[in-house]
């Protein structure tokens, strides 16, 4: 796997960054470097990046800002750094759509597991659809809107429907991957969650609320479908508005 992938390291401290990439090339990778935001998006529009390696602390632009253009103008995986040991900044990476976080000072061999494992994981995973644009995003289906500012979904009266963070994760899931069936363990891995979100069997269960809410009539579902021995699908075309 490793020969043909190409790992961007973005830190802004030296000492950090140039010894982790002679690691990663040791072990096989091939690697660009960038000590600031501005030159990491440089190097993503002129190259073809497998997986970026982010800090979150960067003078100017900072690695959640960055993470977050990554995430809604391509489909490459993100694992932050951080130095901090407060949850918050790993929880926001999360939501922004990081695959995976390592906090500082980390083994490199740790470092590299965890770069093999996000590969292979998304390497499985269906490509979205639906493209979401940076910046707010309203996703338009069927008679619903959800708006990803407020993590909220809307009626055809915008009336708003408060959502759960694992409901909205799923439901923002769906609208990115519409008329495509998606396992649970698919659902799992698109939603970015696996430390964030307490739902790994209870899949079903964020289902059956998701339908409660979308449905005319939850017990027969014809929007969040079920295709046995699959999944389930969003059966509606998405629009982002």
């Amino acid at each position: 796997m490793t020969d043909s992938k190409h790992v961007l390291v973005v830190d802004d401290h030296r000492d950090i960054r140039e010894p982790l990439v002679r690691y990663l090339s040791q072990n096989g990778f091939r690697t660009s470097d960038a000590e600031d935001a501005t030159t990491a998006r440089q190097i993503l529009n002129g190259n073809s990046i497998d997986l970026v390696v982010l800090d979150i602390m960067m003078p100017g632009e900072d690695g959640l800002s960055l993470c977050r253009h990554i995430q809604a103008t391509s489909e490459i995986p993100v694992i932050l750094l951080t130095a901090m040991v407060d949850d918050t900044d790993r929880i926001i990476g999360l939501e922004m759509g990081a695959d995976d976080y390592v906090t500082k000072p980390f083994n490199p061999r740790e470092l590299i597991a965890r770069i093999k494992a996000v590969l292979r994981r998304t390497e499985a995973l269906p490509p979205k659809t639906v493209q979401a644009a940076e910046g707010p995003e309203i996703f338009q289906f069927a008679d619903w809107k959800l708006d990803s500012t407020k993590r909220a979904l809307i009626d055809t009266n915008d009336v708003t429907h408060p959502l759960s963070t694992a409901e909205y994760d799923l439901l923002y899931v769906f609208v990115t991957h519409p008329n495509m069936v998606l396992s649970r363990d698919q659902l799992l891995d698109l939603a970015r969650g696996r430390d964030a979100i307490p739902f790994d069997r209870s899949v079903d269960n964020q289902i059956s609320r998701l339908r409660k809410k979308l449905e005319k009539d939850p017990k027969n579902p014809e929007l969040l479908t079920t295709v046995w021995g699959g999944g389930y699908m969003l059966t509606s075309k998405v629009d982002t508005l």
